[in-house]
């Protein structure tokens, strides 16, 4: 039988922003595929959970405390998946937040939360897993989840499209650096993707206007972004870097 080029076994996943949505969603579907998971956030209760639910399906995962935004907890954590695992070979950098305002409404603090979040928490994690990758002499994958918000303008979320359109930019600046060792870097660029946080206003005469200007007609379900994820993650990407996949029904394109 073939090999198939998108099993994960014996390969360790740190996910961050594990404990719902996307997150949630990639840790279950990386899980499946073979990896053992590192699932990271800031509630304990939602990761615990998360860990019973793959534990019971037959995975293997054990949750860590993770605020992106500050260091030394980044460092903390990162250290601990390390020490428990003994390796990390993917990074799933998943962990981000808006805030919907116009620009003229945004206060100083919500821009820098947003930015500190989106941009600098996944640059202090994918620096502390890529020293780890780097002093291993493993090589590895790095998955940044950025947004079609990177490319195309969204109402009202000015400093969310800021940090994204960076993230792609600084995916292309880390897979150039650390190509000579063997690190993959890119990133996934997910359209509007049904979550239980945004369920009802798509259904909503607001979320229907939204979805008539996607030229599929629909808002994608975390499923539709399985497949980039696996790609990214496996060794079916191995002479991918630097590149950012869009997920997004045509949006973009529109």
């Amino acid at each position: 039988m073939p090999d198939v080029p998108y099993r994960l076994d014996g390969k360790v996943a740190l996910v961050t922003g594990a404990s719902r949505g996307l997150g949630r969603h990639f840790s279950r579907t990386l899980a499946r595929s073979g990896a053992k998971l590192a699932v990271c956030g800031r509630s304990p209760d939602l990761l615990k959970s998360l860990v019973q639910e793959i534990s019971h399906a037959g995975g293997t995962a054990k949750y860590f405390i993770l605020d992106v935004t500050n260091s030394g907890s980044v460092t903390e954590a990162v250290t601990a998946v390390k020490n428990e695992f003994g390796n990390i070979d993917i990074l799933v950098n998943n962990a981000g937040i808006v805030v919907a305002k116009s620009a003229l409404e945004l206060d100083e603090d919500e821009w820098d939360s947003v930015l500190d979040t989106n941009l600098k928490g996944l640059w202090l994690v994918a620096q502390a897993v890529g020293r780890i990758m780097v002093k291993n002499s493993t090589g590895g994958k790095i998955i940044n989840i950025a947004s079609v918000a990177s490319t195309t303008v969204l109402g009202k979320v000015s400093s969310y499209c800021a940090s994204k359109a960076a993230v792609s930019q600084l995916t292309r600046a880390l897979a150039v650096e650390w190509a000579r060792y063997d690190i993959q870097v890119n990133a996934i660029a997910p359209g509007y993707i049904r979550t239980d946080m945004n369920k009802a206003f798509f259904e909503s005469a607001t979320g229907n206007r939204v979805i008539e200007r996607i030229p599929q007609r629909r808002i994608g379900n975390p499923e539709d972004v399985d497949g980039a994820l696996l790609l990214l993650a496996s060794d079916a990407s191995r002479f991918m870097t630097g590149s950012t996949i869009l997920v997004d029904g045509g949006h973009d394109a529109s």
